[in-house]
């Protein structure tokens, strides 16, 4: 008989900063349990802000205060914010040094490498890179060496990148999370019928794990 296994979809963009945080509070909930093995999980794209430009020559700041029109102390106070919840992950953002760049491209990327095997390399790599490291992520060449670095093909991601390959794969998730009256991310759908919203603690994905798990039972 084989072994049950448990389905999480989770929708996010990888210029979400929420995203990351929540990525790294699923996977400690995961540690904690003695099914994790039997957890399958799920990749989808979103886009939190699809009118963002290609390239951006400012800062995330200037960008949220000057083109979105948010008053700067009140951008500052939520990067501020951010960053001292994504430091009790273990992340080290640096909004001084983010190219804030449109993420399309970097998410067709992202179906590429799913289809390769290495969803889960890429995306750590691509969050990784967006916030942690500064790297222009709507940049494709930047995005093909970082396809190389997690044992992709550095010519097979440029010819993605500079057609319009996987584009109908990311439009395909981002409808289906519109169908299911998604409108921010990061969001966790539990065995296509529990939705979990937000970066939440680590032990909320737990309990509800668990739940979900004593369900199948």
């Amino acid at each position: 008989m084989s072994e049950q296994r448990l389905r999480v979809d989770i929708w996010s963009d990888i210029a979400c900063p929420w995203c990351f945080i929540g990525k790294r509070r699923f996977e400690s909930a995961l540690q904690q349990l003695d099914f994790a093995d039997q957890v399958d999980v799920h990749w989808h794209a979103f886009q939190l802000d699809p009118s963002l430009p290609e390239h951006y020559a400012g800062t995330e700041l200037q960008y949220l205060s000057e083109v979105k029109g948010m008053p700067a102390e009140q951008v500052q106070g939520m990067l501020e914010h951010v960053t001292d919840q994504a430091a009790g992950e273990g992340l080290s953002y640096d909004f001084e040094k983010l190219r804030p760049a449109n993420s399309f491209n970097a998410l067709r990327l992202l179906q590429f490498a799913k289809q390769q095997g290495q969803g889960s390399a890429m995306k750590e790599a691509l969050l990784s890179a967006h916030f942690e490291r500064g790297l222009d992520t709507g940049d494709r060449e930047t995005l093909a060496d970082l396809a190389a670095a997690v044992g992709l093909d550095r010519s097979q991601a440029l010819d993605v990148l500079e057609t319009d390959a996987h584009a109908d794969e990311v439009r395909a998730d981002i409808d289906q999370a519109r169908q299911l009256g998604i409108s921010g991310v990061p969001f966790f759908v539990l065995e296509g019928k529990y939705g979990i919203s937000g970066a939440q603690p680590a032990e909320n994905f737990v309990q509800a794990l668990r739940q979900v798990r004593a369900e199948q039972a």
